[in-house]
């Protein structure tokens, strides 16, 4: 397979876009509705949004429940809008749930920018790829992000990656991507392994909008699969109250 990288042109160095200027436009931020049994459980979300300005910085913006966000974004280059969900009442802070996202601009709509749970993880590989990439020719403004997208739509990927894509470790990919090339072979769901917790029989929601809720029997001593990388937290929420855990410890708060 070819490698995604190719020539596109990216414009660095630009002012700063924090109220607007002749090379950034406005757009209105959509935010996407929340999973069920996370807004029944924890009620409404307060949002951490991520872009970058048209120097190339990292934005940063919370959004309170309730409210609307406009951004501006330069209209010379690929920049993902990433949208963490968090709960600071429940001390959840951003980054444990897994965001919305979307891609200018390839999901913009006139003036608004639709913010999605599919487009979520494309964002946050687009992060992963910039923190990886150690010259300007391997940026994630470069990279095929259509032709990426289209290895999900085309449905020829491993089963549990289409019907969940935050089981790939990504950070991973992207660090494979710019040391070598990008094989879509790596989309692949990451090393876990299942530790035994004496909580209730559930059901259990995880922290990614796709995933399956956990069902145990009555006086099954519940099994979670978690990840192997020691500095990974994984979040499980029910009607009883908030698992934290790795592979090492866990820390269960009743509601």
């Amino acid at each position: 397979m070819r490698n995604l990288f190719f020539g596109l042109i990216a414009v660095f160095g630009l002012s700063l876009a924090c109220c607007g200027d002749h090379l950034s436009s406005r757009y209105v931020l959509e935010l996407p509705e929340l999973p069920e049994t996370w807004f029944y459980l924890l009620g409404k979300p307060h949002w951490r949004i991520e872009w970058l300005d048209s120097g190339g910085h990292k934005m940063t913006a919370d959004i309170p429940p309730g409210n609307n966000a406009e951004i501006y974004l330069p209209n010379t280059w690929i920049n993902p809008v990433t949208a963490w969900p968090y709960w600071p009442g429940f001390n959840l802070t951003p980054g444990l749930f897994r965001p919305a996202g979307a891609l200018f601009p390839f999901d913009i709509a006139g003036k608004r920018i639709p913010l999605t749970w599919k487009a979520g993880p494309d964002t946050v590989f687009f992060w992963e790829l910039a923190l990886a990439a150690r010259d300007e020719s391997k940026a994630p403004v470069k990279f095929d992000w259509p032709r990426f997208r289209e290895l999900f739509a085309a449905n020829i990927l491993n089963a549990a990656v289409c019907e969940d894509p935050w089981l790939v470790n990504w950070r991973s990919v992207a660090e494979k991507t710019v040391s070598s090339r990008f094989d879509r072979r790596r989309l692949a769901p990451g090393t876990r392994e299942s530790i035994s917790i004496p909580v209730s029989s559930g059901p259990w929601y995880g922290t990614s909008p796709f995933a399956q809720p956990l069902h145990f029997a009555a006086g099954e001593t519940p099994a979670f699969p978690v990840s192997v990388e020691d500095f990974r937290v994984d979040v499980w929420i029910s009607a009883e109250g908030i698992l934290r855990c790795n592979r090492k410890t866990w820390v269960f708060a009743a509601f």
